[in-house]
């Protein structure tokens, strides 16, 4: 980490153009709050923490440097005495990379800590590359963890406790991390719009028309920090019923006895269905809610084509996709928060 940092990251800092340091604004204009303060930023690096460590006792187990890879749930049995965790981390979807896929996301966790505590609370526009790439990745790297919850009993018929609470910190990075992203992308739609070099901006920063100075202290206290934490989150009731859906999606094969392709369907569509929700909390993201209403039309029509479904099955599926539909089309209350032109997004 301290090879990452001192070669690549903090190097390119010292190049942010004269009339970007100059500008003291970190609110963006037509923003009521700043995107990248310590507050908003902490919580991010303190997850990606957790998934660093986590995959670093994946990474050791892969290489064999340790003999066991601690599963409390998920535990072995007399035919096969490796628990979930390390049944999952050699298996032939692990084994096709050529280097242990643990210590793969061991680095991009690494860099997601980094570039974290990197700059201050404008760099939504003097680190635009900064913010770029931080976004790409806690947010598509966060989506595409779910797949890994996804192919566990579906593909390999076990459980990873490890990789669970990996993937899930992975996934509340990116409700966290949305808004910065997408007020680096106002700031460079400006940029452009006020004839400005592109290029340059993106790795220099710059100035920007209007904003506001942030003269609030998120770390004052506990409940400052939180408070600013949380800033442009909220969770209306419809989005936290829809995570609970999904959950009962994925348990359905011990809820309602469902089996084969129909309990494989439930559990990708429960997985997902978790995954926008958890997204959707972010304001800048609510519309994202709106692919729930499409999940809940697929698990109405799913019991009538696919085998494996049970009669208490087949009525639970239909409940279940008419549920999620109606609670995905209503938006939920707003926390008055402004977000400058993207307000006309968060519908």
């Amino acid at each position: 980490m301290a090879a990452i940092a001192l070669s690549v990251l903090i190097p390119m800092m010292p190049g942010m153009s004269m009339a970007g340091m100059m500008d003291p604004k970190s609110i963006p204009p037509g923003w009521t709050y700043s995107p990248s303060t310590w507050g908003q930023r902490l919580p991010i690096a303190f997850l990606g923490l957790i998934g660093l460590l986590i995959s670093r006792v994946l990474t050791a187990y892969q290489l064999g440097h340790v003999d066991l890879a601690w599963d409390p749930f998920f535990g072995g049995d007399p035919a096969n005495p490796k628990n979930g965790t390390e049944e999952i981390i050699t298996s032939s979807v692990s084994m096709a990379w050529p280097v242990p896929d643990a210590g793969i996301g061991t680095i991009a966790y690494a860099l997601e800590v980094l570039m974290a505590v990197m700059g201050g609370r404008d760099r939504w526009r003097t680190m635009p590359w900064m913010v770029t790439f931080f976004g790409i990745l806690v947010i598509p790297l966060g989506i595409i963890s779910i797949y890994f919850i996804i192919i566990q009993p579906v593909m390999l018929g076990t459980w990873c406790t490890l990789c669970l609470l990996a993937a899930f910190a992975m996934l509340l990075m990116v409700p966290l991390a949305w808004d910065e992203v997408v007020a680096m992308g106002q700031f460079m739609w400006w940029t452009r719009r006020r004839g400005d070099p592109l290029i340059r901006t993106f790795f220099q920063g710059g100035p920007v028309d209007g904003g506001q100075v942030d003269q609030s202290n998120g770390l004052a206290s506990p409940r400052a920090f939180w408070s600013d934490a949380l800033r442009g989150v909220t969770i209306p009731w419809s989005l936290a019923a829809s995570f609970w859906v999904g959950a009962v999606l994925m348990m359905t094969r011990l809820l309602f006895e469902t089996s084969g392709p129909m309990a494989d369907s439930d559990h990708v569509v429960g997985s997902l269905v978790i995954t926008v929700a958890v997204i959707a909390t972010a304001e800048t993201a609510r519309p994202l809610r709106l692919l729930n209403v499409g999940l809940g039309g697929w698990l109405v029509v799913a019991p009538f084509i696919l085998e494996g479904e049970t009669m208490l099955g087949t009525s639970a599926s239909v409940a279940l996709g008419v549920t999620l539909a109606a609670l995905s089309l209503r938006r939920g209350p707003r926390s008055g928060e402004h977000y400058a032109g993207w307000d006309r997004f968060v519908l």
